[in-house]
Order: structure tokens, then C-alpha cells, then sequence
């Protein structure tokens, strides 16, 4: 053990030397590197220096290095404008439209007019102060207090948008006139309002106001261009005798609203609502012709009787509803789905269409002699004379064997419109009523008819001067 000490210390001391030796040497390789960067920097100083030194001192380059040194002197000398400069680039502007006017006036004695409704504003400064203030409660105020009747110059102020930004009003000034109001007592009409909104069973009927008269309080010329005070009363959903609350409307003649003050606004209102019905038969009504020799067999339809709603003035009036059907359209029996047509002023019924079933068959045709003649619109009561006696035409009927034969000449309306009659010898279009059920059809053999129309007045009997024409 005692003889290997001494070669773990020798092998110490050779480490130590070696790395003696290696940091000896990366000390001299980075003076080394130091002294070249040294010189470079030295050399590319001269160089740069040999340069400027060529142009500072050359005429040739005296021009350029003159102007070189204006344009530093100007910005060392204009620094705080050039930094102003930039600064105002951070300022900004932006467009408010379509504002509200806030007017100040007593508006219990004075009608205003004239004033726009509503104006555009610019605000402009330091972006964030701006967006701040277009943002903010600002308003704009038309101070119109202490002024008297008459047309005024006013001009319009920004307040509430801050002190740190410049608002532009468009229009900035505003010509206005101020009239003192007076009163006056008009009757109250009314309106249903939202009768869309109300199921068409219901009817209402004539409201009952607590007061039937108002005071209307504004300018006389306004006053004078009211033309009715309307009570709109709201029926929507409304299914039994209701109370409410109407608002109070002032119009013109025109139908416009008039905008003035009406004491009290509202009128307490009771209104009744009803569901007047009606039972009535169901008609079918034939419009054009079959065509390929054919011709309406029969018309069957699954209901026979409708229930109308409406007023009971409307429905006073109606005795029968209809359902159409264009024969042209048919070309073979058919099963048709059919809306009942409504007459006017009934508001709806228990159903909205039928089926009809529509059975077609081969056209015949048949002439019937000695239908009647007949006069119709003989206002001025004139008497005629027929040529040969003749008071009778014929007619062609069409349709199926079975339904032509039904017919008589009793059932066949041939008439004369004597609206345009004068006295003296006169033709005439002859003209027939043709059947609405669709299952014939009229054609008359001839189409005109002489008739002498006398000066005298029919006294409603006949003599051999001339023939009786109050029959049509």
C-alpha cells in the first residue's frame, strides 16, 4: 500500500499542468480575437472617416452635405412642432345621427312648431375623450324660456358630452314658432283597434262613454284642423261585454293625427260584444260550359246550410251563401273541394268549404215556343205596341236529356230593358236570365225585338192602344 502513493500524486501534478497548459492557451486565443476585432474596428473607422473626411471637404459633395445638415437643424429646432404633429394624429372624430331635440319652453301655454326632430352632432378631440363623450348622457337643448309668441331664432347647445371635446350641431340653428294655446270642446267618435286579434264569432256593439265630450287644448289654427276626436278601443281577445280605458286621438280630415293635448286623454268605455248567427242554405253557382259535348248531370254537395257570423245588420240582409264552380274545368264526374264565399259583412262560419260531386252527361238540346216577353226599367211608364201582335219568342235549351226536359216556358226569364226607351219605333236587344245551378243552359233564336214605344204613360191596364210593360 505504502509504494502506490506516490504515483496517485504524480498523476495529480500531470493533471494539474495540462490544465494549466489549456487554459494558457484559450487566454492567448481570445487576446488573439480581441486584438483582430481591435483592428477591424480601427481600420473600418478610418475608412468611414477617409469618407466623410472626401465629402465634408469635397465641392463636389458640397451641396448634398449642406442640405444633409439644414434638414437635422430643422428638426432639432423644430422638435416640439414635429412632436405636436404627431401627437394630433391620436385625435379623432365621430358622427352621432338622428338625435332627439330636449326643448325647454312651457309647453301648458305655448304650441311649438318648427322644430326639427331630430339633428346630427360631429365630436371631435383625443380619441379616448371622444369615444367617452359619444358614449355618454350628453343631449341636445333648444332653451326656448323667456321667449314670447312669435317665430324665434334659436340656437341649439351640446350639454352633458364633457369639456374635453368640440361638438358641431347639424342644423346648429333652428327657426321655430311659439303660439299660445286656447281651448276647445269637441264630441267624441270611435274606433275598434286589433280586430284581427278578435275571434270572428264575436260582434261588438255600440260603446257607451262615460262623457261623450272633451276639451281639446292647443293653437286655434290647429284646433280649427281637427276634424274628429276618436276613443281607440282595443277589442283584441275580447269574448264577452268588456270596460276599458280608451286613448284619445285627435285627426284631421285627411285621417292624419293632430298632435295636441286632450283633458282627460282617456275616456272610461263599456262596450258590449255578442255572437249574432244566422242559418242559411247553400247555393251552388255555375260559371262557363263543359266542353266536349258534355253537360252537368247533377250537382250533389255534402252540406246543405251554413251558419253565418256577423253583425245583425249585416246578416239581416243575407238569405243564402254560394260556392262556385267553373264548368270549363270539368272534363270527366269529378269530386271538388269548394270554398264557401262569404258575403260582405259577414265576418265568418261554422265551415269553410264543402265537397261537391259533380256527375256529367252527354249534351242535348231542345227549342221551347211561347216564352213569355218581358220588360224591365220602364221608368217612364211608356206603353208599346207589339208588330203582329207578337208577345212571345223561343228558346234553345242545353244540357242533359233528363234536366232539358224539366223545363217549361214558365221557368224561362226573356226580357226587354226599356231603360233608354223613347217613343217611337224602336229595336231592342232581347235578353234571358241564365240558371245559376249550371245544369242548362238559355240560347234565344232571335236576338232583337221591335216594339212601337207610345208617348203615352202606362196607367197600369191594358186597351187596345197598347200593351201593359210594368210585368218585367
Amino acid at each position: 500500500m505504502a509504494e502506490k502513493k506516490p504515483r496517485i500524486e504524480d498523476s495529480r501534478k500531470d493533471n494539474k499542468t495540462e490544465l494549466a497548459n489549456k487554459i494558457a492557451a484559450q487566454s492567448q486565443k481570445v487576446a488573439r480575437t480581441y486584438a483582430n476585432i481591435e483592428d477591424a474596428v480601427i481600420r473600418v473607422t478610418r475608412f468611414v472617416s477617409s469618407v466623410i473626411d472626401k465629402i465634408l471637404f469635397n465641392r463636389k459633395y458640397g451641396k448634398l452635405t449642406a442640405l444633409v445638415l439644414a434638414v437635422l437643424m430643422y428638426f432639432v429646432v423644430n422638435f416640439n412642432t414635429v412632436s405636436s404633429m404627431y401627437s394630433s394624429s391620436l385625435r379623432t372624430a365621430k358622427d352621432l345621427t338622428d338625435l332627439p331635440i330636449t326643448v325647454k319652453y312651457n309647453s301648458d301655454t305655448f304650441e311649438l312648431s318648427g322644430l326639427p326632430d331630430h339633428v346630427d352632432i360631429t365630436i371631435s378631440g383625443d380619441a379616448s375623450n371622444v369615444t367617452s363623450a359619444a358614449n355618454s348622457d350628453g343631449r341636445i337643448v333648444a332653451d326656448l324660456e323667456g321667449l314670447s309668441e312669435g317665430v324665434h331664432e334659436v340656437r341649439l347647445k351640446a350639454e352633458g358630452y364633457g369639456d374635453n371635446v368640440n361638438v358641431r350641431i347639424d342644423p346648429s340653428n333652428v327657426r321655430l314658432t311659439l303660439k299660445k294655446k286656447t281651448t276647445q270642446q269637441f264630441d267624441l267618435s270611435y274606433d275598434f283597434i286589433n280586430q284581427d286579434k278578435m275571434d270572428s264569432v264575436f260582434s261588438v256593439g255600440t260603446p257607451v262613454f262615460e262623457y261623450n265630450k272633451v276639451n281639446v287644448r292647443a293653437s286655434r289654427d290647429t284646433l280649427d284642423s281637427i276634424a274628429f276626436i276618436k276613443a281607440l278601443i282595443d277589442v283584441s281577445g275580447k269574448e264577452s261585454t268588456f270596460t276599458q280605458e280608451a286613448r284619445l286621438v285627435a285627426y284631421a280630415a285627411d285621417g292624419n293625427p293632430v298632435s295636441v293635448d286632450i283633458v282627460p286623454d282617456t275616456v272610461h268605455v263599456e262596450v258590449p260584444v255578442t255572437s249574432p248567427n244566422k242559418t242559411v242554405n247553400i247555393e251552388v253557382e255555375v260559371t262557363g260550359e263543359v266542353q266536349d259535348g258534355k253537360a252537368i248531370q247533377s250537382i250533389t254537395i255534402d252540406q246543405q246550410t251554413v251558419t253565418i257570423y256577423g253583425s245583425e245588420t249585416a246578416l239581416s240582409s243575407v238569405d243564402r251563401v254560394v260556392v262556385t264552380l267553373n264548368a270549363s274545368s270539368i272534363t270527366k264526374d269529378s269530386t271538388i273541394l269548394r270554398p264557401v264565399v262569404l258575403p260582405a259583412g259577414v265576418n265568418s262560419s261554422n265551415i269553410n268549404q264543402v265537397t261537391m260531386t259533380v256527375q256529367l252527361g252527354e249534351r242535348a238540346s231542345r227549342t221551347i215556343d211561347d216564352v213569355k216577353l218581358r220588360f224591365k226599367n220602364n221608368v217612364n211608364n211608356y206603353k208599346v205596341s207589339h208588330p203582329e201582335n207578337k208577345t212571345t219568342t223561343s228558346v234553345t235549351v242545353y244540357g242533359t236529356a233528363e234536366n232539358i226536359e224539366k223545363i217549361t216556358a214558365a221557368d224561362i226569364n226573356v226580357y226587354i230593358d226599356m231603360l233608354d226607351a223613347k217613343p217611337g219605333l224602336m229595336q231592342f236587344p232581347l235578353q234571358v236570365d241564365q240558371p245559376t245551378n249550371g245544369l242548362v243552359r238559355y240560347s234565344l233564336t232571335e236576338s232583337t225585338y221591335e216594339l212601337n214605344v207610345l208617348g203615352e204613360t202606362n196607367d197600369g191596364t191594358d186597351d187596345n192602344k197598347g200593351a201593359d210593360v210594368n210585368n218585367g
